[in-house]
């Protein structure tokens, strides 16, 4: 069976389903994207992994587990989603030590949440895209509202934003700031991604 390599699009979490989060890969060579359910910690894990500007004061499970790998020398090579049964995913990290291969077992949200931290592709294969997968089509400029669509069939079609996130919007720049430091420092990484996507919001430029 022929391997499809995937990239994450993005986490979007669900204001109807308490905890849950939709994470959306995406084709790299195509349009579709494959949908999974996952976790709050493992995507807040991803999310940190994603966003370089948020470090953790301590290391998460995620980290500690590369940075145990990289003292001993194993180096995760990819990640392979290599079953779907009853709508869970199944996932395979294939390692290497001393040039010799390992495959093991795991979570596809551990599984994608040790893959971004070694910089390790992302593969599934096509029989599982071909089953799960959402094709979309819509022209460039509906870009973002094609995302959405997917988000609202994957989590909710009735997701509002919370009164956390519009709180937020009364602070200026600096006290956003602040608070995403005392979030950071508080290890409240979820309130701190909420901060963060309301600074985006305000600086759509800054990197």
């Amino acid at each position: 069976m022929s391997l499809v390599k995937l990239n994450i699009k993005g986490i979007s979490y669900s204001q109807t389903q308490n905890g849950a989060y939709a994470l959306i890969l995406n084709e790299v060579d195509g349009e579709r994207k494959l949908p999974i359910v996952i976790g709050a910690f493992e995507a807040q894990s991803i999310a940190i992994a994603l966003e370089k500007e948020i470090k953790p004061p301590r290391p998460l499970t995620h980290d500690l587990f590369k940075n145990f790998a990289d003292r001993f020398e194993i180096v995760v090579k990819q990640v392979i989603i290599h079953k779907l049964v009853d709508g869970v995913f199944y996932s395979s990290i294939i390692c290497e030590r001393d040039k010799i291969e390992e495959i093991i077992d795991a979570r596809t949200s551990d599984a994608i949440a040790l893959a971004l931290r070694f910089d390790a592709p992302i593969f599934t294969y096509k029989n599982i895209l071909d089953k799960a997968g959402i094709y979309l089509k819509f022209s460039p400029k509906d870009e973002k509202e094609k995302d959405s669509i997917i988000v609202e069939e994957v989590i909710s079609k009735e997701d509002k934003p919370s009164s956390d996130d519009s709180s937020y919007r009364s602070h200026s720049l600096q006290e956003l700031h602040e608070l995403l430091d005392g979030a950071v420092r508080n290890e409240d990484y979820e309130k701190a991604a909420k901060i963060r996507d309301e600074i985006s919001r305000r600086e759509p430029k800054s990197k």
